[in-house]
């Protein structure tokens, strides 16, 4: 008799099946694997609950019609599928992903147009984008002199795994010593890092950046708490400069929502401690995972 199939690491949803997550693989001939050619978005589980699920949705409708990708399932379906790896993972906190690829076409077509697009998913535990001291004292960011792909060449709006230049990036901070990395645009502007987006607080001010980056859903959750909490909003031009002499400094991310940072290259940011803005938005970010407008509970018995 077969043994159950043991899904505590995490579930993959491929070609149909359920999967633990170790078997779970796409072919080597998926244009996804060979070019890149795929998007996806990720929405967290967190006390049991999916959070801002629909806004996630939505982004990966509008991603998936911004490449021409068609998963072949519609809004409920797939949050079904999403709902059942959780479900089989037995996670209460966790990370997951929705993912349509472009698939193949004929063996030795070029016309990505006959491709067959497929969808995949997977849940994992929690990922966290830094760890408990992290989050305590700050990250130590630093801009990177590598130019993020211009929006006129891949538009940055719609998830992607565009990421090379965002790796080269992270590879150089990393080598430096720092925690994480910032891109810029042409002009110096900075943009994002990977897999966050960017705020400060400048005069009492929030600031971020208003283009060449992915408006993230966290992003999105921020400039909203923001606003109920009288906080004004800036979104503009954020040249690097001002960023390293901001009175604080904070990412936003679904790999743990607002995450401090207390260095950028070598300026030390306000006293060096998380600020009070900061501090207030993470208390509120984790707050608004209890309200039934943003939070959508999952049916572990179904």
């Amino acid at each position: 008799m077969d043994a159950p199939l043991n899904f505590s690491d995490g579930v993959g949803f491929v070609r149909g099946e359920y999967v633990p997550i170790a078997d779970a693989a796409i072919p080597m001939t998926d244009w996804g694997f060979l070019r890149s050619d795929a998007t996806y978005d990720v929405v967290t589980v967190w006390d049991g609950a999916f959070f801002r699920l629909e806004a996630h949705l939505d982004r990966f409708v509008r991603s998936c019609a911004r490449w021409r990708l068609d998963p072949h399932l519609d809004r409920g379906q797939i949050t079904e599928i999403l709902s059942r790896c959780v479900r089989l993972s037995g996670l209460r906190s966790s990370y997951v992903e929705m993912i349509c690829t472009r698939g193949k076409p004929p063996w030795g077509s070029r016309d990505p147009r006959l491709a067959v697009n497929q969808f995949y998913a997977f849940a994992v535990p929690f990922i966290w984008l830094a760890n408990a001291e992290q989050r305590e004292n700050g990250l130590h960011v630093m801009v990177s002199d590598v130019q993020r792909i211009p929006p006129s060449s891949v538009d940055p709006s719609a998830k992607n795994y565009h990421w090379n230049d965002l790796t080269m990036g992270l590879l150089g901070a990393l080598d430096a010593g720092a925690d994480s990395v910032l891109l810029v645009d042409g002009v110096g502007n900075v943009v994002e890092g990977p897999g966050f987006n960017v705020f400060c607080v400048i005069d009492g001010a929030v600031v971020t950046p208003a283009e060449g980056m992915l408006e993230g859903v966290s992003r999105r959750t921020v400039i909203e708490m923001a606003g109920s909490l009288g906080l004004p909003v800036q979104v503009r031009a954020l040249p690097a400069h001002q960023l390293r002499c901001a009175h604080e400094v904070f990412l936003s991310t679904s790999g743990g929502g607002v995450l401090p940072v207390t260095k950028v290259d070598q300026s030390v940011i306000g006293n060096g401690r998380p600020g009070p803005v900061t501090q207030l938005l993470v208390q509120t970010y984790w707050a608004w995972h209890t309200d039934p407008a943003y939070s959508q509970p999952i049916d572990y018995c179904a």
